[in-house]
């Protein structure tokens, strides 16, 4: 038997302590001593819930089930928003487990545990080995965060010589901004006033645009995709064409 200690939210939105059991480690599972966790929007959402909290987690690896096959005891792992899949349906075999109809993923699935914990016990097929050059604290917002937009950019096969837009600069826009500048892409950004055009260049942004009653929006080279990073609806009739 595992036990370690979770942190749940709570009818009133309190974060609590709690214990969780787990029996021994079975097939490919891997127990993970949490080192870091980010904090997402969407941990926001179960503060009222009674689940663990906490999907953007990095650790090292304490112990590993009879199965496992890649990583070891002491390697520095990741995992993110989904904890399980099929592998055989057809969105699995593409290599889209995320539209997989038996996915388990937070907040629907293994309520018990979340990287707002001590450990955690998850499958080796849903760890990422962090490499040595990243620190946890950097590592973990990407497992979520990170993936969330690199995914965008990944599966549509971005090329170095497209221009990519990029609206919105918060905990997805920044990230998106230097993935698309270190794939070599020319990089626009566009949100709502100035203040965070600096911030924007810094990251790699070689274009910025102010839409913030904007009557028409031109930048110096079409945009051949957008990444909309942002919670607010965009003015397409401004944008488009």
């Amino acid at each position: 038997m595992v036990s370690f200690t979770v942190y749940k939210g709570s009818e009133n939105g309190a974060v609590v302590a709690a214990t969780t059991e787990k029996p021994e480690l079975q097939n490919d599972q891997v127990l993970v001593k949490v080192t870091a966790s980010g904090l997402c929007g969407t941990d926001l959402h179960y503060k009222n819930a009674n689940m663990g909290l906490g999907h953007e987690g990095v650790g090292v690896i304490e112990s590993v089930g009879p199965q496992v096959k890649y990583m070891k005891k002491g390697d520095r792992v990741g995992w993110g928003y989904e904890h399980n899949s099929c592998e055989h349906c057809q969105q699995c075999l593409r290599g889209n487990e995320t539209y997989c109809p038996e996915r388990k993923m937070y907040g629907l699935a293994d309520l018990d545990q979340g990287s707002m914990a001590t450990h955690a016990v998850w499958r080796e097929a849903f760890l990422f080995q962090i490499p040595d050059g990243l620190s946890d604290e950097d590592a973990a917002p990407l497992q979520c965060g990170g993936a969330t937009v690199f995914n965008a950019l990944h599966e549509f096969d971005t090329q170095p010589t497209e221009t990519i837009g990029v609206m919105g600069i918060g905990g997805l826009g920044h990230l998106a901004i230097q993935y698309a500048a270190k794939m070599g892409c020319r990089v626009v950004v566009l949100s709502g006033t100035d203040s965070k055009k600096e911030e924007a260049m810094k990251l790699g942004a070689h274009e910025f645009i102010a839409t913030k009653d904007a009557k028409e929006i031109k930048p110096s080279r079409p945009i051949d995709r957008l990444l909309v990073c942002t919670s607010a609806q965009p003015q397409w009739d401004v944008l488009v064409p």
